[in-house]
């Protein structure tokens, strides 16, 4: 297996397409949020754009600035899900959401793709000077919680959001 994370581009357009319509044949809730908040099958550079908050805009409406990376895996050319960092967290987010959400698209489930993806977001939230990641999962999601563990994550407790426990783990980078 041979992952990297790549920024959203026109040149991927196809790749990402892709993996939506499978999503979304699914019915399930795609996630992270940010490759779903909007459209990419209209205008896809206002796709791009809606794909990360920059500090101005985070300023501006209350956000947190973020960054999205689709998981490109090299070896078949294929997106195999994505991952959002948030570069700080906010009342919100310290509860329930944390610094990194993520997904991995249905057909490339079960395969360790979602524990080298995280890793790799891990790289990415050090060179944002992060020493502590949060992570949150659904208590329901056993395969979430696992790729959590696999890269180092220590639950701290249990919260109910809106009727759902949620897992908040912390990975000390």
């Amino acid at each position: 297996m041979k992952l990297k994370l790549v920024k959203g581009s026109a040149a991927l357009r196809p790749l990402i397409l892709e993996m939506m319509d499978e999503w979304m044949a699914t019915g399930e809730t795609i996630i992270p949020y940010a490759i779903r908040k909007a459209d990419p099958r209209g205008d896809f550079a206002a796709y791009l754009e809606s794909l990360e908050v920059s500090e101005a805009q985070a300023a501006k409406e209350g956000l947190v600035p973020d960054s999205t990376f689709f998981c490109l895996d090299e070896e078949s050319g294929r997106l195999v899900g994505a991952v959002n960092i948030r570069h700080r967290l906010n009342e919100a987010l310290l509860l329930n959401g944390g610094h990194i959400g993520d997904g991995i698209r249905p057909s490339a489930r079960g395969r360790g793709y979602g524990t080298a993806m995280i890793a790799l977001a891990l790289e990415e939230c050090r060179a944002l000077g992060l020493d502590r990641v949060l992570m949150v999962c659904d208590k329901t999601n056993a395969a979430s919680a696992r790729t959590i563990q696999k890269n180092g994550g220590v639950l701290e407790n249990e919260v109910a959001v809106d009727g759902v426990t949620e897992q908040r783990y912390w990975i000390t980078l």
